[in-house]
């Protein structure tokens, strides 16, 4: 098992009514995995929210196949509006 941290911003820490999850993956686990198990941890209004949402794996984005390490910290954004 790999822990990962994952922080949410805007919409999708409204969603998930919280800014920040530790979360326990498989040791070789991706982008996807760690969407799935955050959709099973926060339901259905999160997991609308976040097939919107962008993710970053330390700074970088990452697409669902992308590798998720021990210790990473991904981010999950929202798509932002400017005005």
């Amino acid at each position: 098992m790999a822990t990962v941290t994952v922080r949410l911003f805007a919409g999708a820490a409204d969603a998930a009514g919280t800014e920040e999850a530790s979360l326990d993956v498989a040791a070789n686990a991706v982008v996807g995995d760690v969407r799935a198990a955050l959709r099973e941890r926060h339901g259905a209004e999160f997991a609308d929210v976040l097939s919107r949402c962008s993710v970053m794996i330390d700074g970088r984005r990452a697409d669902d196949d992308v590798p998720v390490a021990t210790g990473a910290a991904l981010d999950i954004l929202p798509p932002f509006a400017g005005g």
